[in-house]
């Protein structure tokens, strides 16, 4: 017999079960939580250790154990406490691309009770020292790049700085080389941490001003961690069909940064607990990641939509080997159903997927997979045994199902707040509620739809346009490589709906027959007035997310 969404959910969170579930009280607030939980990040390492000899990162022609991590790792967290004088509470911030010492300086800063600060590699010299800054690191762990980047705000700020990768020719005498001062397998002390201290510091990218420093506890972390866990095992047991078959690790590929909550918590932390291979890339390539996939025997691919996107387009996609892989898919952005039926298709095995997270509740969130996704594909999924879901009105009020509004979540995987930002973590959560600013809704089985940002929606004329809306009807059109979809001032209307497109290799867009496709699909006013065409990729923050505000900001400057 097939079990329900919640009949599956009730048995695997019963008392005595591994996703046993009860209820606890965090700063004030009660929430439903796992029971039978690591109490600190440092307690979830200890359990891994065990893992020993099992490979655990694949980094190009590198390839590292658990045992060889754990022993860098100790040796950098003894380094942190001798040598720099890092004490539980501390901050020390990490600024690289996707490279083996990113993890082991993770698993040290954690282990020591010291809060890791992730820092965007993507940012300047300017943005890298107000994050430096903002957190008040002591110490920052940088690649090549990042210390040149960082030398002026070390100076300034008067924090210390390991160097990893470093070439020969590197000027490093304000700056202390990783083979220099970290012995492998050297102790660290093992000071108290409570599951409520700070364990990470997360900076949103933010659209306007300066990004927030997201801060979760380990309580936060390991809930989070818990709660992806769970959804695979509830999917499995609705759906065993689904799962027959599979033989071996699961084995993870990183094709998002580190420094991203997506490519932390799930990807490294997911790979982590479970004694898995995470296989890294240096940067995205989609060919890369197909002759990865083929190599290692790739079975995971988490990434954002257009990462998917950029795989099945590839020219050389049928010359590799994806047999292994059984799920596709992540988040960041919603998936148009066209590539939700061309995962599905396109794959011998594998199954998409989708989850509505994001930093401030640690990735974890709704999710959806296998049949249930392809039934529902604009759907995010349902909500989780330890998340409570709500959509509200702008008076705060819950709406029936069906109805749209304000998406907002409370768990205890959720950020404790903003750093230093008491103001802004006021207005976000409210007696433990998320309120995510989301606009969208959730039907009578519970699936949830995420319809737009609300600062995205389109007002025209007073009617309202959800851009993902009109972005799934774009993406059926079979010269559409990319789009996105905005809102741009007009005069008279309020707003009026624009889109940036670029055509697949050999295709044109012609506008009137474009516009013609749209009005067979979508209301009129819905239907994009201006046309911008693109024929290189659109801007991305470094998550994957187009950047709607620089298109709508050159748009303006280009009227």
């Amino acid at each position: 017999m097939t079990l329900s969404y919640d009949e599956a959910a009730a048995q695997i969170t019963a008392p005595g079960e591994r996703f046993e579930t009860g209820e606890i009280v965090v700063r004030g607030v009660t929430y439903t939580a796992f029971t039978t939980t690591p109490a600190t990040m440092r307690d979830l390492f200890d359990l891994t250790r065990g893992y020993g000899p099992t490979t655990f990162l694949v980094y190009e022609d590198e390839s590292y154990t658990y045992d060889e991590v754990f022993t860098a790792a100790d040796g950098l967290g003894a380094t942190l406490q001798q040598r720099y004088g890092v004490v539980k509470g501390d901050r020390v911030a990490i600024a690289m691309r996707n490279f083996p010492e990113w993890i082991m300086a993770y698993l040290a800063t954690l282990s020591i009770g010291a809060v890791c600060v992730s820092m965007n590699a993507w940012w300047t010299a300017d943005e890298l020292s107000y994050g430096l800054e903002d957190s008040g690191a002591k110490v920052l762990v940088a690649d090549e790049e990042r210390v040149e980047r960082t030398r002026g705000s070390a100076a300034r700020l008067g924090f210390a700085t390991v160097g990893v990768r470093l070439g020969a020719g590197v000027l490093a005498d304000d700056v202390d080389r990783w083979e220099d001062v970290v012995v492998a397998g050297a102790e660290f002390e093992r000071v108290d941490i409570e599951p409520d201290a700070d364990a990470t510091i997360l900076y949103t990218s933010g659209t306007t001003g300066r990004p927030k420093g997201a801060v979760s506890t380990h309580r936060s972390i390991i809930q989070a961690l818990m709660g992806f866990s769970c959804k695979v095992t509830l999917d499995s047991l609705r759906r065993p069909d689904e799962a027959a078959g599979r033989t071996g690790a699961s084995v993870f590929i990183l094709i998002v940064p580190l420094f991203h909550v997506t490519g932390n918590v799930p990807v490294l932390l997911g790979s982590l607990a479970s004694g898995l291979k995470l296989v890294i890339m240096h940067k995205w390539d989609p060919l890369r990641a197909l002759q990865l996939i083929e190599r290692e025997k790739v079975t995971n691919f988490v990434g954002v939509p257009t990462q998917s996107w950029d795989l099945l387009e590839h020219p050389d996609f049928a010359k590799y080997d994806t047999s292994t892989l059984t799920s596709v898919g992540g988040g960041g952005a919603p998936a148009p159903p066209q590539l939700v039926n061309r995962v599905a298709n396109s794959f011998a095995a594998a199954k998409p997927s989708i989850g509505y997270g994001m930093t401030e509740t640690n990735a974890y969130g709704p999710g959806n997979s296998g049949t249930d996704y392809t039934d529902h594909p604009t759907s995010t999924g349902r909500a989780t045994p330890i998340l409570q879901l709500e959509v509200r009105d702008p008076a705060g009020n819950a709406v029936p199902a069906g109805t749209s509004g304000e998406i907002c979540m409370k768990g205890p995987n959720l950020i404790r707040g903003y750093w230093n930002r008491p103001e802004a973590t006021a207005e976000t959560f409210v007696d433990g509620w998320l309120q995510t600013g989301d606009l969208g809704r959730i039907d009578e089985e519970g699936f949830v739809y995420v319809e737009d940002r609300a600062k995205d929606m389109i007002l025209r004329a007073g009617e309202n346009v959800y851009s993902a809306e009109v972005e799934a009807a774009i993406y059926e059109h079979p010269a559409i490589y990319e789009a996105a979809v905005f809102g741009v001032p007009h005069e008279r209307l309020g707003e009026e709906v624009a889109v940036a497109v670029v055509p697949r290799p050999g295709q044109t867009i012609d506008v009137a027959e474009f516009t013609a496709f749209l009005k067979e699909r979508i209301a009129p006013f819905k239907v994009p007035t201006q046309v911008m065409t693109f024929n290189e990729a659109l801007p991305r923050n470094p998550a994957g997310k187009i950047l709607k505000r620089n298109l709508r900001d050159q748009f303006t400057a280009d009227s």
